[in-house]
């Protein structure tokens, strides 16, 4: 492509995009005029508008990277990468992962905006942003032999129910995409991976989904393809302790290069629903320790009631048994709680009874995953009734770098080039 070639399509782009960047601001303004009884004029007022869903922008910029605290969007991809030089030469190793972080940092901003990334040939798949968020991970290799503030980040111990695949374990980098619309979704994940193939190889993408935005009022707990309310304990923004369980400062092992950010382990869990489907209503929620319809403890009558772990049945039985999910997984220690962001997954699997594999994409962020997300799990692969029905198949853990602050408005200044600040650039300084 020529440069005038270049130009002129991206100058397009901007100009059918107009109506996306005109919502960024989170409404526009329509004036309607009104006349006193004299007549004249009054002074219009504005009326705030929704923006369409399409235009919904989230912001690149912020303290954290977006993606991680954001209300989950409909669809996501996780994109695991391997880098393509040699770790003999951690010099030029970590010259190709700046460069390339600098170039995933600029499309990222350009097309959370609802901008086309430079260079993209169809400029038009990139003007309704639908809420998208990229969020960029570093995997433990780099971070041990590539950065130079180290932060502490080790792979996760083995768990006696793990039958993990190699084709869905560790790499490099991880960037997540989400995104309300599936076809923004594609271009954006296209986009990213074309600037990085010269950096980087592809060795897995997981995508996953939720509901349609707009099918539940927002804010109702996600199901799994299980049919089980999946996530009610999870932390909310509101909760005092979000941001201690969340975010890690300055006094933390990364030290103020690493402020702000967090970790996220992602676990890809198959389901065995052919077998699940066997079990009677009465067994599932057994297993659970949950109703299935409102995701209400057996002890309670609404999703959000306490469990009573001491409640019993007229045999003198245990109401929730010993060995539920939500017994195992609930600790009376408030540090071991983290933030679950998962999404349900179905590929085709032809050799399979129906046809399909499906599961599980658990996303799960943490500001320390050995204290609050490993004695979590540990019981789980103790003892969990589900383990009958679900198997982990993949896992790695990543740390999340801290966010970009917003663009000065001086256009001469260092944080509104993009090929100087650029996510994880304080872990290299």
């Amino acid at each position: 492509m020529t440069v005038s070639r270049r130009r002129m399509l991206q100058g397009g782009a901007a100009v059918g995009g107009g109506a996306g960047l005109g919502w960024s601001g989170g409404a526009a303004a329509a004036l309607v005029g009104e006349r006193s009884s004299a007549g004249a004029a009054t002074p219009a007022a504005p009326v705030r508008v929704a923006p369409p869903p399409g235009a919904e922008v989230v912001p690149f910029h912020g303290a954290h990277q977006a993606g991680v605290a954001t209300e989950p969007q409909a669809f996501a991809v996780f994109l695991g990468l391997d880098l393509r030089a040699a770790s003999e030469d951690p010099g030029a190793a970590r010259e190709q992962l700046v460069r390339l972080l600098r170039l995933l940092t600029d499309d990222a901003v350009r097309l959370t905006a609802g901008r086309p990334a430079l260079g993209d040939t169809e400029p038009e798949l990139a003007v309704l942003p639908a809420r998208l968020t990229v969020t960029i991970g570093l995997g433990p290799r780099v971070l041990t032999e590539l950065t130079r503030t180290r932060v502490p980040l080790r792979p996760l111990p083995a768990f006696s129910i793990d039958r993990l695949e190699d084709r869905w374990g560790q790499t490099d980098l991880l960037i997540q995409l989400g995104c309300d619309d599936p076809l923004t979704l594609a271009h954006a994940r296209r986009m990213l991976l074309k600037d990085a193939a010269a950096f980087a190889r592809l060795r897995w993408a997981q995508e996953g989904f939720r509901r349609a935005r707009g099918t539940e009022a927002p804010g109702t707990t996600m199901r799994n393809v299980l049919g089980q309310v999946d996530g009610t304990a999870n932390p909310n923004p509101a909760d005092g302790d979000f941001a201690d369980l969340l975010w890690a400062t300055a006094q933390d092992p990364g030290g103020p290069a690493f402020a702000g950010g967090t970790f996220c382990v992602l676990r890809r869990i198959r389901a065995e629903l052919v077998t699940w489907d066997a079990v009677g209503r009465a067994g599932k929620e057994f297993a659970v320790g949950r109703r299935l319809d409102t995701g209400a403890p057996l002890t309670g009558e609404r999703e959000t009631d306490p469990l009573d772990l001491a409640a019993v049945d007229a045999l003198g039985l245990p109401v929730i048994d010993a060995g539920a999910h939500v017994r195992r997984a609930r600790s009376d220690d408030p540090r071991q709680r983290f933030l679950r962001r998962p999404y349900n997954y179905v590929t085709s699997d032809p050799s399979a009874p129906d046809g399909q594999e499906a599961g599980l994409l658990f996303a799960a962020y943490a500001r320390d995953v050995e204290r609050q997300f490993v004695p979590i799990q540990q019981r789980l692969a103790e003892l969990d009734r589900l383990n009958q029905w679900v198997t982990p198949v993949g896992s790695a853990v990543y740390a999340i770098p801290p966010g970009l602050a917003a663009p000065s408005s001086d256009p001469g200044a260092a944080a509104s080039d993009p090929t100087v600040d650029f996510l994880g650039r304080t872990l290299f300084a």
